[in-house]
């Protein structure tokens, strides 16, 4: 006769067990963070030269993506520049990359391999152009070059790509007019000093270390290069012709060369890129990272103070990777 209390007593307890799962299994569910799932696994992102832009760029953002994704490993791999970082991308020896946009246009025109497969992530910031000329060589415009010792970047280089087009432009041939030496930015500044070089080609943002220290101990000067050399590179046709525009180098970018007015030059923007076989969420926290540390990182390396929500959508000539989209659509007004 004691039995049957017992028994609704019992089932009456695994009914409560039962309904006490179902709303905390509700709970769980409606307090989760739905499509947040952090993205897990290793990185690699080519950087640069190890005194450029790109390579400080790169290790200050490697820091705010460790706090971002916790769960991904990202490996800084020191490069000769743009044209060198996405043949590693478009390949697979890199996840991520900085490649200057004339640099890309190039890579997809020449049908280069993986070039189909590459993907836009930001519009960073733009690079500029700059000719650094030592102030006893006598070197005023691209003219002046004829003869001269010139460094004109590493092999898989921007800036080798763009010396060239605008020793081109500026009516010498790059082989045979001028003495080229193949240096980066790393290196330039010492052969300048030394005398081993009469001037050189670097393309980076404003300032650039490496220049700014050399200004503090050598007397430099900044080469204008006008707009009508400018018109003379879209002239030229090419792909990547369209993607150079005519810019100012500010009078005080670099203290110690004391212009007095702004120097005439020609910039073209840097592209945040990526491939078609990266995961779209791995994409889309890396493109909230860099948009988010623009001012931190703002601090230490002036030129990302320009990266800007408003045109990093625009990654032309890539196509928008799909993560990159979905961040910019979650973040759009």
């Amino acid at each position: 006769m004691l039995t049957l209390p017992f028994r609704v007593s019992r089932g009456r307890a695994l009914l409560g067990s039962a309904a006490g799962l179902v709303v905390l299994g509700l709970l769980v569910w409606w307090l989760a963070p739905i499509g947040t799932a952090s993205p897990s696994g290793s990185v690699t992102f080519s950087t640069g030269v190890t005194t450029g832009v790109y390579q400080r760029y790169g290790t200050l953002l490697k820091e705010d993506l460790a706090r971002d994704l916790p769960r991904v490993s990202v490996d800084l791999r020191d490069s000769e520049g743009s044209q060198q970082n996405l043949a590693r991308v478009a390949t697979g020896e890199a996840d991520f990359t900085i490649a200057t946009a004339d640099a890309v246009a190039k890579y997809r025109k020449d049908g280069s391999p993986g070039a189909d497969g590459l993907r836009g992530c930001a519009r960073l910031y733009d690079d500029y152009v700059q000719l650094i000329a030592a102030k006893s060589a006598g070197i005023s415009s691209v003219a002046d070059l004829r003869g001269k010792k010139v460094g004109v970047g590493q092999e898989g280089s921007g800036v080798r790509l763009l010396a060239e087009r605008i020793l081109a432009a500026g009516g010498l041939d790059p082989e045979k007019d001028v003495d080229p030496v193949l240096a980066g930015i790393d290196t330039m500044p010492g052969l300048l000093e030394a005398g081993k070089l009469d001037a050189f080609f670097w393309s980076g943002g404003l300032p650039t270390t490496a220049v700014q220290e050399l200004s503090a101990r050598y007397d430099i000067r900044l080469v204008p290069l006008d707009a009508a050399l400018v018109e003379k590179l879209h002239t030229s046709g090419g792909a990547s012709s369209r993607y150079y525009r005519s810019a100012e180098i500010p009078a005080d970018a670099y203290g110690d060369i004391r212009n007095t007015t702004p120097v005439p030059t020609v910039a073209v923007a840097n592209l945040l890129v990526t491939s078609d076989r990266i995961d779209s969420d791995l994409v889309e926290g890396f493109t909230r990272t860099v948009i988010k540390s623009r001012d931190r990182i703002g601090h230490k390396v002036h030129p990302a103070q320009l990266v800007d929500l408003r045109t990093a959508i625009y990654t032309d000539p890539l196509k928008l990777h799909e993560g990159a989209r979905r961040y910019y659509q979650s973040v759009k007004p």
